[in-house]
């Protein structure tokens, strides 16, 4: 079971060259949206990163203005794992159980994801906030990621498991961003 105080949310390369490429690129970048709030009201930490920004643009504007001060991870390896940069901001956030959502499902985000498991973190999925440029691609992605060991979930079953309660503000609050 997911804990706020336990979780992060890793934006894996959503960025403005390469989301115009991506499968149901628009349904993505929504789902991520609602997740990037619904973290900031239940005080997950959110990490992003970018591929090769010269070549790939920055995040996606209306996520990156969700984000606010912190800087992406900037990063030319597949495995964002692979960047010091990345990994020393990883673990200065002590938290064990990463929620995996971006592009693309079977490079960047899975190579994230498997590295991640053999770093001994737990992997969250999130698979309706994930695409490739090919929805075989993504499917793929998703199917070796499970396989390596990563749970597979889906934006709302993220938000009402690190909820909990049906009750109180945060509750009405979030109930507004899964509606969207």
């Amino acid at each position: 079971m997911l804990a706020s105080n336990e979780t992060l949310l890793l934006v894996v390369d959503i960025q403005e060259r390469l989301v115009q490429s991506i499968h149901d690129a628009e349904q993505v970048v929504h789902n991520v949206s609602k997740l990037i709030r619904a973290c900031h009201l239940l005080e997950v930490p959110v990490l992003c990163t970018e591929q090769y920004p010269r070549g790939l643009g920055q995040t996606v504007a209306s996520l990156k203005e969700l984000m606010g001060e912190e800087d992406p991870v900037e990063k030319i390896t597949f495995s964002c794992c692979a960047t010091d940069t990345f990994m020393r901001r990883l673990r200065s956030f002590s938290r064990n159980d990463v929620l995996v959502v971006g592009m693309e499902a079977h490079v960047c985000v899975y190579q994230t994801s498997v590295e991640l498991l053999e770093f001994g973190y737990n992997v969250h999925l999130v698979t309706d906030a994930v695409s490739s440029r090919t929805e075989g691609n993504r499917d793929i992605g998703i199917r070796c990621i499970e396989k390596a060991g990563g749970n597979l979930t889906s934006t709302e079953m993220v938000i009402f498991e690190l909820q909990r309660v049906a009750g109180g503000e945060r509750f009405k609050a979030l109930s507004k961003i899964i509606k969207e």
